[in-house]
């Protein structure tokens, strides 16, 4: 009785949304909630006898997260228990609308009710923590504040997610750091688990990597990542134990950082921590959230005329290291004219193989093509013993100033940049002072070997893409990784490609050297439609483009760099998706069979109000395609056949 009363005493005291004032610590409560602007979402915060905090998390009356725990140690105080709170604002209203090139729509609109719970313990030092809770999901962040002189460091959270009892997982592995090929790991490049029981442990010490996709009671999924941390931060991941499916938030290993640099948080009061995300919802509401660039800061103040994403062609994926040479560029640049492609990338050791003043040459001859051309570089520094280069051309502001500057007056458009050495604080500043730099001489930017991009291609425009995935060039390596293609492709974009644009460089519509390909064309085709990437590289090369239909080369000069709307159709992860993104007056429908068993599938393409298109699949020509015309269903569905590992796309 007394604890149903307390409830109702927190709920009643949320009854204006508008209500900014605090309550005082002489009516404090043991509980308060928090909705979201739907009421679909509810967040109860509370302090448990031994004065620790907690949250749970529930949607439509069902608890997709139990008890689970909030709180961060420091090295000189302890704010993960024998807390009070001092006080707890009342719900804000929060309202954002912004644009943005590289993510699945163009033009957003983020709400919430934001609550901040003022905690101090027993020496008086003061935490807060912040929730705001919008229709697809919960964000919360710690805000350490104060004026105290000297740096003060993080040394652990205790944030945790608690999932239920039956929950199912898709996660992937964290690499150890200081592991695999020359030591460049960790990259967040290992395949996702699919479907394990909640709590399974990670097979590498590392833990698990954000995002992690789970599958809860019902029709609720639950996405846990992160967002917003621009170097006063490290990069965190789940840890790899989580008993009785409680999953703990962790930092990255010791060696994790810059030569000098540090790992842990370290800053001066006050600061902030990223935003814990959980997005909650249907699968639906999860592939088509946006929560993870709604909380990234807004975009700094630049010249943003040359930002313009794209599409790249691309020689390395299939021809690697012998096709960086004059010639073969030279080729390229033309292949990317004749698709209508802006750019094409130029791998590693182009410095020494071609050379500065030959590189030249190739801008301006690309720029006669209306083609643009991207550089590769080494990130360099002593935690890996990659050769190629260049390399230590971005280590310092002032070596990279100079590179840029030299860049620029070459007309280069942009850079991609390689083999980083993993989440600690001082290589995640190194990450947003080489984007800083890059803004100031106009050069778009595409990370390679590294973290994930949590939100930072809204804060800085001119960030493209980032890999952070175990893309095609793995395929390229082993057999192994084509066989796991199908399934693992059928995962990512309800994981890793959710928030942030992702570098799988995909479309390999022939062969590949040493490799069979599992895949059919008409899968590989509808990749370039369900992976989101301000500039996708494609690995198909022009030998291979040239065997293709005329209506395949012309659909790939056509697929849209920006996107303004998508939609999720239908799908589960690790057996077949299928997203519609819109852009220019036209739907693009696009879908992929993870399995190697035919399907038959009934979508529901009622948002097309009855538009005839065209659709592209696998058939019996010589490419192995097909092409017609398809009508679909008005107030019904529409039956779509997809082959074992096959795809398709539409355009209405």
């Amino acid at each position: 009785m007394y604890r149903s009363l307390i409830l109702l005493v927190g709920v009643l005291s949320l009854g204006a949304c508008a209500q900014k004032t605090n309550v005082s610590s002489s009516a404090m409560e043991k509980e308060y909630t928090i909705e979201s602007p739907d009421q679909s979402i509810k967040v109860r915060f509370s302090l448990t006898p031994g004065q620790s905090a907690t949250y749970t998390v529930s949607r439509g009356g069902a608890t997709v997260l139990q008890d689970s725990r909030l709180g961060v140690v420091m090295e000189d105080a302890d704010l993960s228990q024998g807390l009070t709170l001092a006080s707890v604002s009342g719900v804000e209203s929060v309202k954002d609308n912004y644009e943005i090139l590289t993510a699945k729509r163009k033009e957003n609109s983020y709400r919430a009710n934001k609550r901040t719970f003022h905690l101090k313990n027993a020496e008086g030092r003061q935490l807060d923590v912040i929730f705001q809770v919008s229709n697809d999901g919960v964000a919360f962040r710690y805000y350490f504040p104060g004026q105290a002189s000297g740096r003060k460091t993080v040394t652990r959270e205790v944030t945790s997610f608690k999932l239920p009892e039956g929950t199912k997982g898709w996660l992937q592995p964290m690499s150890d750091a200081k592991t695999g090929w020359e030591s460049t790991n960790p990259s967040y490049e290992e395949y996702y688990q699919k479907g394990i029981p909640v709590g399974t442990p990670s097979p590498i010490k590392a833990g698990w990597v954000f995002p992690a996709l789970f599958q809860t009671a019902g029709d609720n999924w639950v996405l846990l990542s992160e967002t917003a941390s621009y170097g006063e931060y490290c990069g965190s991941r789940l840890g790899q134990n989580s008993p009785g499916g409680e999953y703990s938030l962790a930092f990255p290993e010791a060696v994790e950082k810059m030569a000098g640099g540090g790992v842990n948080p370290t800053s001066e009061l006050p600061f902030y921590s990223p935003w814990r995300l959980v997005a909650v919802g249907s699968l639906k509401t999860i592939a088509e959230s946006t929560l993870g660039i709604d909380l990234a800061k807004p975009a700094m103040s630049m010249n943003k005329d040359f930002i313009k994403p794209g599409k790249s062609a691309w020689s390395w994926a299939i021809l690697k290291d012998d096709s960086t040479v004059y010639d073969v560029q030279k080729r390229f640049i033309d292949y990317a004219s004749r698709m209508k492609w802006s750019y094409t990338l130029i791998d590693a050791d182009w410095d020494k193989k071609i050379g500065y003043e030959k590189v030249k040459e190739l801008a301006d001859y690309a720029k006669t093509k209306n083609v643009g051309l991207l550089l590769w570089y080494n990130s360099a520094g002593p935690w890996n013993t990659a050769p190629y280069t260049p390399r230590d051309k971005m280590l310092t502001h002032e070596s990279r100033t100079q590179e840029f500057k030299r860049l620029q007056d070459m007309g280069i458009k942009g850079v991609k940049i390689d083999f980083f050495g993993g989440d600690g604080q001082s290589v995640m500043q190194y990450y947003n002072d080489i984007l800083k730099d890059a803004a100031e001489h106009q050069l778009l930017v595409n990370f390679h070997g590294c973290t994930l991009p949590r939100g930072w291609q809204r804060t800085y425009p001119n960030l493209m893409t980032m890999e952070s995935i175990k893309g095609f060039e793995f395929i390229t390596f082993e057999q192994q990784n084509a066989d796991e293609e199908p399934a693992h492709a059928t995962v990512i974009p309800f994981t890793r490609n959710v928030f942030d644009p992702m570098d799988f460089t995909p479309v390999n519509l022939t062969t590949i050297p040493r490799i069979t390909r599992r895949t059919t064309p008409g899968f590989e085709l509808a990749l370039s439609v369900l992976f989101t990437s301000g500039v996708q590289h494609y690995v198909e090369i022009p030998s291979g483009m040239a065997k293709m239909p005329a209506y395949v080369q012309e659909f790939l000069r056509g697929v849209p760099s920006v996107w303004e709307d998508a939609k999720f159709v239908h799908g589960y992860p690790g057996k077949e998706v299928v997203m519609a993104r819109k852009a220019n007056g036209k739907w693009y429908v696009a879908g992929i069979n993870g399995e190697k068993t035919a399907k038959t599938l009934q979508l529901d393409l009622s948002f097309l109000d009855g538009k005839k298109g065209s659709l592209i699949t696998d058939g019996t020509d010589a490419a192995g395609m097909q092409q017609q015309t398809i009508d679909p269903v008005k107030g019904g569905t529409t039956t779509v056949e997809l082959k074992p590992n096959g795809g398709f796309v539409m355009v209405f």
